[in-house]
């Protein structure tokens, strides 16, 4: 199956039908207010949020004005085009060794997304290890330790309540030692407190630069795609700790609308760069920005 038709496939799950709501908006005559309207609780209704559904209907009445586009049919084309460009960004191609600190509140799906990642790097030929540095989680390094298992892929930990930045270290170490490939940090997902939990993240990025500061080292953030416009704001939570680089969307097979790719990355220009749309280890795949705008108007 394509990678357009197993986001297709995971879209269709949703419980809005976002798809038959675009037919029906661009079932329309004419590109007149009523039509703008229509669009315009289309695009929210799918978890877009009012920022990017502003900028994206503002954009696309310039075009159509300036291209003297008057049928919704063409307008709809440049709609998909409009939001394509919009979540579409130059990823930069990985280097190795690769350091992925992985980071997301408790309950998004952060280490499983973690254990299908390391089976991804495995299948395209590279080593990984794992840093089990969610210390604080009762069983966290257990279930991340099944899908190093799963994986085939080595595994650092320490006893529960360690401090994360040791594992952290020892993982490193181990990397250096073995040539590994990829190294994947899990973290925890609460502490305390905030601060605490920032802190604590901090903390190990230092020890990252400190003992391996000429790897590749990229910043992820696990969020879960059924709680929509509330993920927004768990980017900002753990930007202002580190720098986030990317977004692994998880449940993208749920109730999911999908929408809240296109609010992140206009609102915080974030890409999104792997989606997981079902419970199996091969089911996290690398994000499409043409695939899925396709795949949320088919």
């Amino acid at each position: 199956m394509s990678i357009f038709n197993k986001i297709k496939e995971s879209l269709k799950k949703t419980k809005d039908n976002i798809s038959r709501k675009f037919f029906e908006t661009f079932k329309a005559k004419e590109l007149d207010d009523d039509f703008y309207d229509n669009l315009e609780i289309t695009l929210i209704s799918a978890d877009m949020g009012a920022v990017a559904t502003d900028e994206i209907i503002s954009e696309l009445k310039t075009v159509c004005f300036e291209k003297k586009i008057t049928s919704p049919e063409e307008a709809k084309e440049e709609l998909k085009r409009i939001m394509v460009e919009n979540i579409e960004f130059i990823i930069p191609e990985y280097k190795y060794p690769l350091i992925l600190l992985i980071v997301g509140v408790n309950g998004v799906g952060k280490t499983t997304a973690i254990g299908k990642l390391s089976k991804y790097f495995v299948d395209n030929g590279k080593s990984v290890v794992l840093a089990a540095a969610d210390t604080f989680r009762a069983a966290a390094s257990e279930q991340l330790e099944i899908w190093a298992e799963r994986a085939g892929v080595r595994i650092i930990k320490h006893s529960e309540g360690s401090d994360p930045a040791a594992v952290v270290f020892d993982a490193l170490s181990s990397a250096k030692a073995r040539n590994t490939d990829v190294v994947l940090i899990d973290t925890a997902g609460r502490l305390h407190n905030k601060k605490n939990l920032m802190e604590e993240l901090k903390k190990i990025n230092r020890v990252i630069e400190r003992e391996m500061p000429d790897a590749d080292q990229r910043n992820y953030i696990v969020l879960d795609a059924t709680i929509g416009q509330n993920a927004v704001p768990q980017v900002d939570v753990f930007n202002e700790a580190i720098e986030i680089d990317g977004i692994i969307l998880t449940k993208l097979d749920g109730t999911a609308k999908g929408g809240v790719v296109m609010a992140i990355a206009s609102e915080r220009e974030i890409p999104v760069l792997y989606v997981g749309i079902g419970e199996k280890i091969n089911d996290l795949i690398p994000f499409n920005a043409k695939d899925f705008v396709n795949a949320i108007f088919s």
